[in-house]
């Protein structure tokens, strides 16, 4: 009866959790992240060569001229991160509702976005160029630098002086700091569109003599306008009213306080990947939970972190945790950290059916996919393996924080493929530190270690289950 009980519920717990991943804006959020990681897995190659590798052989001109690479890449991706996944979110948001013009979504949540963004930028002045005599066409300029600027204003010469600059955009909105802003938006003004979309009054038919895409556009035209109205009534009263915009109350209300979720220690991270975990042990892939609770706001964190690293600026504390930790160091061989219990495999198994599926798996694992370890060794409703594929990812995230925040290895800077091996990924992530390398290979070997008896106790299972079966028999 116990075991009844039990069953159920880890029936019911995997379908309450199954349903927390499939809520349609959780999994556009996921969708939207996975569709645009190509570029900010771009974006930290481009950092990684423009801070680690030129320098190794070009020094003064000749390296500025040679960063100029990186830093148009880097400009093309992580300037533009908040844009390029506003517009995904909202394409993908209207992929998963099944609505039939997903490309009028991302430009309503772009469009919605910079709607959003303040309508000047407060800059500092370093130096003030002005014509000696301003009625005089061409006449002489004169520069005055921040120092003369402080004396003339009789403020202290390391004093910032500020104007308000219009017509721009500043890149702290569009790139890494405007990522939670790109989120809301494009879920908002992607369901407020496609919700007046279904208003058939407000359609406009061409008939059928027009090409499709003219019609199509036409006939959420109205939408469009509604939707892009609603979000700059809202701009214009936040300016109004309240001298402020959507993009620092987001920052101030939403953003800061869920990065200081992740950072409170590692805690919040380890929740939530030992439930993915124990999911991925029921069956339910763990990006189910994790994708859609913890890996949105670790890879904005890892992100800016490349915008820090790439502008040569220290990382912050608070931003020691973040995706690349997980990837890198808690995720060796795929989730669980299978890959050491293939090799304990190879080396201490004498199962015949174990080293069989260990040899499918050994190349996959390699590169972090253990679909086939899972699903084939297997973990799935192992309950002696399902104890060291929940506990090591935990152990492994906690003492890699810890190891971060000692100074023993450098914080994750660049977002290295998912799918680099071991050694590598840690050598990448760190910005070519030997030190974290070092920390994998033990990781590597305390895995094996953990793995070894738990191996040792389902494979007695396994022997005692076939036994049983035979004497049925």
């Amino acid at each position: 009866m116990a075991s009844g009980k039990g069953q159920s519920f880890l029936d019911k717990f995997a379908e309450v959790s199954a349903k927390i991943g499939n809520q349609v804006h959780l999994r556009s959020l996921r969708d939207g992240f996975a569709t645009i990681m190509p570029i900010y897995i771009l974006a930290g190659i481009a950092v990684l060569i423009n801070n680690v590798v030129f320098p190794l052989f070009l020094t003064g001109d000749g390296l500025a001229a040679a960063q100029y690479w990186g830093n148009a890449i880097t400009q093309g991706t992580l300037s533009f991160a908040a844009i390029l996944l506003c517009g995904v979110i909202g394409y993908c948001f209207a992929q998963n509702k099944r609505f039939g013009n997903a490309i009028a979504c991302l430009v309503v949540s772009i469009c919605c976005l910079v709607i959003m963004f303040p309508q000047a930028v407060n800059t500092a002045v370093s130096n003030l160029t002005y014509a000696v005599s301003a009625g005089e066409t061409g006449a002489a300029t004169q520069t005055l630098e921040a120092v003369d600027i402080a004396n003339t204003l009789g403020i202290a010469e390391d004093a910032s002086v500020t104007t308000a600059a219009t017509g721009v955009i500043s890149t702290t909105n569009t790139g890494a700091n405007g990522l939670f802003a790109g989120i809301i938006v494009g879920l908002v003004a992607t369901t407020i569109f496609i919700k007046i979309s279904s208003i058939e009054k407000l359609k406009i038919n061409l008939g059928e003599g027009v090409p499709p895409a003219v019609g199509k556009s036409f006939n959420v035209m109205i939408p469009l306008l509604f939707t892009l109205s609603i979000f700059a009534l809202v701009a214009a009263l936040l300016h109004g009213i309240w001298g402020t915009n959507l993009m620092d109350i987001i920052a101030t209300c939403v953003s800061a306080p869920l990065k200081d979720v992740m950072n409170a220690g590692p805690l919040a991270v380890i929740v939530i990947y030992t439930v993915a975990n124990l999911l991925f042990c029921l069956g339910i892939h763990q990006s189910t939970i994790s994708g859609v609770l913890a890996e949105p706001i670790l890879t904005v964190l890892i992100v800016e972190n490349m915008a820090f690293y790439a502008a040569g600026e220290a990382i912050p504390a608070d931003h020691y945790m973040n995706m690349q930790i997980v990837n890198s160091f808690a995720l060796i061989g795929g989730s669980g950290c299978t890959l050491m219990l293939l090799l304990d495999t190879f080396l201490f198994s004498k199962n015949k059916a174990s080293r069989d599926i260990a040899k499918l798996s050994i190349l996959p694992g390699i590169f972090n996919i253990n679909e086939p370890v899972i699903y084939g060794y297997p973990i799935v409703y192992n309950i002696a393996l399902m104890i060291p594929f929940v506990i090591l990812p935990d152990i492994f995230i906690a003492a890699t924080y810890g190891l971060t925040c000692i100074g023993w290895i450098s914080p994750c800077v660049v977002q290295a493929p998912w799918t680099t091996p071991p050694v590598l990924s840690a050598l990448f992530s760190t910005g070519m530190d030997w030190r974290a390398a070092v920390w994998q290979v033990i990781e590597i070997a305390i895995g094996m270690a953990v793995y070894l008896p738990f191996m040792k106790v389902s494979e007695r299972a396994q022997a005692k289950q076939l036994e049983e079966m035979q004497n049925a028999a």
